[in-house]
């Protein structure tokens, strides 16, 4: 398969449906090549001056230590009504949390019970999680990391696909939007080590209130959200449906 064979899931489908572009490869590269190099230049900018303190001796980021999940199996009651008993919600409101990423599931919660991050979906649970430790979110991290998330199905819009294609793939150098492969990957299973969270089958309410908490900055928790509230300042509402919807129907396809 090629980097341009990538499937997806349509509404009114089973099939996968893989979109061929005309583009040569030299074009997919060198896009990437500039979609990297803007997402550096970015990161290595948002405090120069941390860097240029040559007194401050560097340190090694700490290796993640993963939870049990069979500890954090008796911990999840509370969260079940809304994302399902193995996480995979059946809102669109409320994201899907199985096969997400460790790291990024157990820094969320961090930030929920430490009330830096806001929303009003989670005020009801906010009391529970603040009664729980660093290694009771590591637990519960674990157990829904264990399972596998549901397929969405995109909605077959020619005009919205091409343009969630076109955005999550390439981004847009004349707005200063980098690809979403960057980060999430080109199949959207983010990358686990940098706690960059994934996005394949996402729900779509989830994914267009996130994109534009960002934009409006109200959502502003971790290094990482200064990333993405450059991102999805430049970013319109109906860019944010078309990147929503594709995120929502992407994959990867595995041969049994």
């Amino acid at each position: 398969k090629t980097a341009y064979d990538i499937p997806l899931r349509l509404v009114g489908s089973e099939m996968c449906i893989r979109d061929r572009y005309t583009s040569t490869r030299h074009t997919f590269i060198y896009s990437m090549k500039y979609s990297l190099l803007y997402f550096i230049f970015f990161v290595l900018s948002v405090d120069v001056n941390a860097a240029d303190d040559k007194s401050k001796e560097m340190e090694l980021p700490e290796t993640f230590i993963s939870g049990d999940a069979s500890v954090g199996a008796q911990l999840v009651d509370s969260c079940a009504a809304c994302h399902g008993v193995d996480g995979n919600s059946i809102s669109t409101d409320w994201p899907k949390l199985s096969g997400q990423n460790q790291r990024y599931l157990y820094e969320q919660l961090k930030y929920f019970r430490d009330g830096s991050r806001m929303n009003a979906l989670m005020m009801s649970v906010t009391p529970y999680l603040q009664t729980l430790s660093d290694d009771d979110l590591k637990h519960i991290a674990a157990f829904y990391s264990q399972y596998n998330s549901t397929t969405g199905q995109a909605k077959n819009d020619e005009e919205l696909l091409a343009l969630g294609t076109q955005l999550y793939r390439f981004g847009n150098i004349k707005k200063q939007i980098p690809a979403c492969t960057s980060c999430h990957a080109v199949y959207g299973q983010g990358n686990s080590l940098a706690g960059y969270p994934s996005v394949a089958g996402q729900q779509v309410g989830y994914l267009t209130s996130t994109l534009k908490a960002y934009r409006s900055k109200e959502r502003n928790s971790g290094e990482s959200s200064l990333v993405m509230q450059s991102i999805a300042a430049n970013l319109t509402d109906y860019e944010i449906d078309a990147l929503a919807n594709y995120m929502h129907g992407l994959y990867q396809w595995k041969k049994n």
